[in-house]
């Protein structure tokens, strides 16, 4: 997890990294002599003398970079890789589509790209084998099965402003070391594994997540609420900053007699600057009606985001899952409002749902992301 000096972007990351000012990051558990020689220049130099430098390519000078990992080896896999990704092409994670990640072809690249595809590609083979140790490890590398939840970036200014026991409370929950009772009864400190408000397992899972008892007193309703405030809050501050932005103008491309004119990709509007009368409403204490000019419906959203002169509506339905069934908590809330945005379309509005995914440890899902993106960019 080390980055060597004048080295850009070279930590191997996890779900929680850095990427401040002195190139820190966090300690991972699992970081081999490997990973720390890619983090230096020695990939470098080895892939600098043999594109740059033909007459120095010649001289069979050897970098030497230790007994367990070689430069020169790990440069040779690293080519034979990308010649074989040409045939096999980019490969798409999570909810991207066909060609939504796009890399240059080994083979049509010289120079300084390709050397940088060739350092990507040698980080890329140790962090493969880092992570296949980390999946065997069956507590402290399930954060590894977080397939929809985005890495959260933590900056100097948040260590420095956040409390000691806050930090220490989101690193000991990614590896689930928290002193809950099933790791107190496993490291001896305790005599029961059981939950003291449900008498069921009290594993992180079961405090954070499944507790009945959690559940019943309202805890993880508070915890919600605070989590949509806080998402509300921002919302608000997006909406009043909209009414003060110019509209986009329309430009118009003169194509010159005999030329083709270039097709350029169109970037979509951003929501809020749509429309003047966004009116956000938010469902703190239950106390959220639908608006029945739109539609009448018992269910009521966390949030509502309205325009009446546009005929605009954006549901946004916030979920505090477990981080290992984020995707699934997506899929049930798309699921439970799909009747009502199409019951809203028949009365001609325009209306979408957007559910917003928070982890319970605070990994936000690609909801959040998504939602910002369509609302303020």
């Amino acid at each position: 997890m080390r980055k060597g000096l004048h080295s850009s972007g070279s930590e191997l990351r996890g779900p929680l990294y850095a990427n401040g000012g002195c190139g820190t990051a966090f300690i991972h558990p699992v970081v081999s002599p490997a990973a720390r020689s890619t983090d230096t220049e020695d990939v470098e130099r080895p892939s600098f003398i043999r594109f740059n430098d033909s007459k120095v390519a010649r001289a069979g000078i050897e970098v030497r970079t230790g007994r367990k990992w070689k430069a020169h080896d790990a440069v040779a896999q690293a080519e034979a890789r990308l010649k074989h990704s040409e045939l096999t092409g980019t490969l798409a994670h999570g909810r991207a589509g066909f060609g939504s990640n796009t890399k240059p072809i080994y083979s049509k690249t010289r120079g300084k790209e390709r050397r940088k595809l060739i350092q990507d590609e040698v980080r890329a083979e140790v962090e493969e084998a880092r992570g296949s140790k980390i999946v065997a490890m069956g507590q402290q590398g399930a954060w590894s099965r977080w397939e929809h939840a985005s890495n959260r970036r933590i900056s100097w200014a948040d260590l420095w402003k956040f409390e000691p026991h806050r930090i220490k409370f989101l690193i000991q929950s990614v590896y689930d070391v928290l002193p809950t009772p099933s790791n107190l009864f496993r490291w001896g400190l305790a005599d029961t594994p059981q939950c003291p408000l449900c008498q069921k397992a009290g594993s992180l899972e079961h405090i954070l997540s499944c507790c009945p008892r959690a559940l019943a007193d309202g805890r993880y309703r508070w915890r919600h609420d605070q989590v949509l405030k806080a998402i509300a809050d921002a919302i608000t501050s997006g909406i009043i900053s909209s009414k003060h932005q110019q509209p986009t103008k329309l430009q118009i491309t003169f194509v010159r007699a005999g030329e083709k004119p270039h097709q350029r990709r169109e970037k979509g509007g951003a929501l809020l600057a749509s429309a003047r009368d966004w009116q956000l409403k938010v469902d703190l204490g239950k106390q959220l009606k639908f608006p029945e000019s739109i539609a009448e419906t018992t269910l009521r959203p966390d949030m509502v985001l309205l325009s009446e002169t546009t005929r605009q509506v954006l549901l946004l339905e916030l979920t505090v899952p477990w981080e290992d069934r984020i995707e699934e908590a997506f899929e049930r809330k798309r699921a439970k409002y799909r009747e009502l945005v199409n019951q809203c379309r028949s009365q001609g509005w325009q209306a979408r749902c957007n559910p917003i995914e928070v982890g319970c440890r605070g990994f936000a899902g690609q909801g959040v992301r998504k939602s910002r993106a369509a609302s303020v960019e």
